[in-house]
């Protein structure tokens, strides 16, 4: 059944190049556009749609005023030519954040995200699914209980094993726990950058400050981030010093 839609954008060309773009996807159906915040207030009235493509900075005002007016059981990806708004994006439980003008093949990952995100109205699964395959790039959107937050993947600096959960570690110290396994994470992070150093711990090689060798034991990583400094297994050691070097060639 195709997803219903309304294209809400204060500029003419910026919604037809969504509307160009989503032409692409026909599971997605535009019943209607708006430019104001007024004509997209009586746009949200409506109980017909699926999904709204909001831009933040309307005529007349601030989206982010709307999102109240949107029905419940509908998802929002914000489109603005603006990034200094992602973390209010995620505190009104957005599906994506996507920057203007909008890539290809960012609009069809946050469409993907569709059919894996649960609706807001639902409990969130027993585990997050690994997803499609992240680029650095990209950003991640991350969800623990009623929280929420999009994460440049380029910030995730280590994510560590919780049984079937994982700590992920910012790289601006900050920490999400989420109902995901290191597996999944290992499936879906892109693997020239990212490296399972540990069985139990994965680390974005691209955020190493320096690292220190303890003995024929272990390799001491010190990440950006990260309070304490991750053990790499004596095994990886060899794959891990020609990959941390392929990233950070020595002058």
């Amino acid at each position: 059944m195709p997803l219903r839609a309304l294209l809400i954008d204060d500029e003419s060309p910026a919604r037809a190049d969504l509307r160009a773009k989503l032409a692409a996807h026909p599971e997605i159906t535009i019943l209607a556009e708006a430019a104001t915040m007024r004509s997209a207030a009586e746009l949200l009235a409506r109980t017909d749609y699926d999904l709204v493509f909001l831009d933040i900075q309307l005529i007349g005002g601030n989206s982010f005023d709307l999102v109240p007016n949107v029905r419940p059981e509908a998802r929002i990806i914000f489109a603005t030519a603006y990034d200094a708004y992602a973390l209010r994006a995620f505190e009104v439980n957005a599906l994506d954040y996507l920057l203007k003008p909008v890539a290809p093949e960012r609009l069809a990952a946050a469409l993907r995200r569709i059919g894996q995100a649960p609706a807001p109205s639902e409990e969130a699964p027993a585990e997050i699914p690994a997803g499609p395959a992240l680029r650095l790039d990209d950003t991640v959107y991350l969800r623990a209980g009623l929280r929420a937050r999009f994460v440049p993947v380029a910030d995730i600096s280590v994510i560590s094993a919780r049984d079937n959960y994982s700590d992920v570690q910012l790289a601006d110290g900050s920490k999400i726990f989420l109902r995901k396994s290191l597996k999944a994470w290992e499936d879906t992070l892109p693997a020239t950058h990212f490296m399972r150093v540990h069985r139990t711990q994965i680390v974005n090689l691209a955020r190493v400050s320096r690292y220190q060798r303890d003995g024929d034991e272990h390799t001491l990583l010190f990440v950006e981030g990260a309070s304490e400094p991750v053990a790499a297994s004596r095994y990886r050691w060899s794959e891990l010093r020609d990959r941390l070097s392929a990233i950070r060639p020595a002058p």
